[in-house]
């Protein structure tokens, strides 16, 4: 597995998918071009983001009236959701460490729904703050 790092965090990422910057936001796809996931980071200039705050922003930024799910990714506390638009299988997550808020979606075409899951799930889960707190 290899590492990337970014100012704020670092994840890791299996041999079997690629990841790059674009503009504001790492994107991370599998070799098989199944679905990517991209990755955009807010930091708070001073304090931290409470679960609340995480939780608002989650409900204020989604375009549906989505359930929203408390999870863990690695270092990182948030709110998951998942859902079908048009053709495309979506998931999103807003999560959360210290001054940190991640914003990342999950996008595969809607016939291969839930075939990255599991792995989407194993490279959230090693999502590490790099923030001192």
């Amino acid at each position: 597995m290899n590492i990337l790092q970014t100012e704020w965090w670092s994840i890791g990422v299996p041999q079997e998918w690629w990841a790059e910057q674009e503009d504001e936001s790492i994107v991370i796809g599998d070799r098989d071009d199944v679905g990517c996931i991209e990755i955009s980071t807010l930091q708070k200039e001073s304090g931290q983001f409470g679960s609340e705050e995480v939780r608002s922003i989650a409900s204020n930024n989604s375009e549906g009236d989505w359930s929203w799910q408390s999870l863990s990714a690695g270092d990182f506390k948030g709110y998951g959701t998942s859902y079908l638009d048009d053709s495309d299988a979506v998931r999103e997550w807003y999560l959360a460490c210290g001054p940190v808020l991640l914003f990342v979606t999950y996008c595969c075409d809607g016939e291969n729904s839930g075939l990255d899951d599991a792995a989407v799930d194993e490279i959230l889960a090693t999502l590490t703050s790099l923030e001192d707190g």
